[in-house]
């Protein structure tokens, strides 16, 4: 996920507990869990994508 941020422009910011703060230069901001061994829910990952990305779902996999 992290590295598909890095390559969609975003820049992590900070780190607090289990969440990742990234920004990207246009000022869209997301939060990312950050669980080790665990995977994000699609729910989750649609409503980052969508409302924080502002990407669709084929644009974020050609990001991977």
């Amino acid at each position: 996920m992290f590295k598909a941020l890095q390559r969609l422009g975003f820049v992590g910011i900070r780190q607090e507990g289990s969440r990742a703060f990234s920004r990207h230069p246009d000022g869209r901001t997301t939060v990312i869990p950050n669980h080790p061994g665990e995977t994000i829910d699609r729910g989750l990952l649609n409503k980052i994508n969508k409302k924080d990305l502002g990407v669709d779902g084929e644009e974020f996999l050609r990001s991977l």
